[in-house]
């Protein structure tokens, strides 16, 4: 029997049977496994099996091809935040894309320590001015990570590197101010904090998402559109309106 005692994420739920769950964790050096808890419905592993929370999971299969079971010891819980509209709106939708999106079994070290480091944001500072950016770098990580990067490094109509202000939503590419003239509402904008570094104000973050969620729609939410799209919505029409 194969066992893999790990640290790992949680970042999603589902029941299983009449008492137990299936788990879906993001580890560091295993990428996205799943698991069956036994009695993970339970008053005393519902606490921790929240998304959003770090476990240490143990899987144990007989095969590859089996489904582990698994069992999970909290490390960090992060429910109090949970309580709170936007923190819990963000968790909700960074771990759900994690589990939708990532193959099993393959790793994704970067991707892990990001969202890592995303959670912790949220928990450091639960305004979400103080999030936002690394969440929507979060999103541009994983587009890269899954083959969808954006190129933002030249301009797609001039070749050049000066002046990015927006993206080809057919080619994925910058394009430069002057490059843009007269096609401005076809293009995405692209926020100078994605180049620069720092943090945006309000209508950048805005674009940032809306940048990164029209790329997440197109190539990797395609067949998850209505489930988790959902929740990304939440998100974003919540932060419109803490902006409002």
């Amino acid at each position: 029997m194969a066992t893999l005692i790990t640290p790992a994420l949680v970042c999603a739920l589902r029941p299983h049977g009449e008492h137990g769950a299936i788990a879906r964790l993001l580890t560091p050096g295993h990428g996205l496994l799943a698991g069956y808890v036994r009695g993970g419905r339970s008053r005393q592993l519902r606490p921790v099996l929240l998304p959003g929370n770090t476990v240490k999971a143990e899987f144990r299969a007989r095969t590859e091809e089996q489904l582990a079971g698994l069992t999970v010891e909290l490390e960090h819980s992060r429910a109090p935040l949970l309580a709170e509209p936007l923190p819990a709106a963000a968790i909700d939708w960074v771990c759900a894309l994690t589990a939708v999106a990532l193959p099993e079994g393959t790793p994704y070290p970067a991707l892990h320590q990001a969202l890592d480091g995303v959670l912790g944001a949220v928990e450091a500072a639960p305004a979400a001015r103080g999030w936002a950016v690394a969440l929507i770098r979060y999103e541009l990580l994983l587009l890269a990570e899954l083959g969808f990067g954006l190129d933002l490094s030249r301009c797609a109509a001039t070749g050049g590197n000066e002046d990015p202000a927006y993206v080809s939503p057919r080619s994925a590419a910058a394009v430069s101010r002057a490059g843009a003239v007269g096609y401005e509402d076809r293009l995405l904008p692209l926020p100078a904090f994605l180049l620069e570094g720092g943090a945006g104000d309000w209508p950048a973050l805005l674009d940032g998402l809306r940048l990164t969620g029209f790329f997440l729609e197109r190539s990797v939410l395609t067949d998850w559109r209505v489930d988790v799209l959902a929740a990304r919505e939440r998100l974003v029409d919540r932060l419109k309106r803490a902006v409002a």
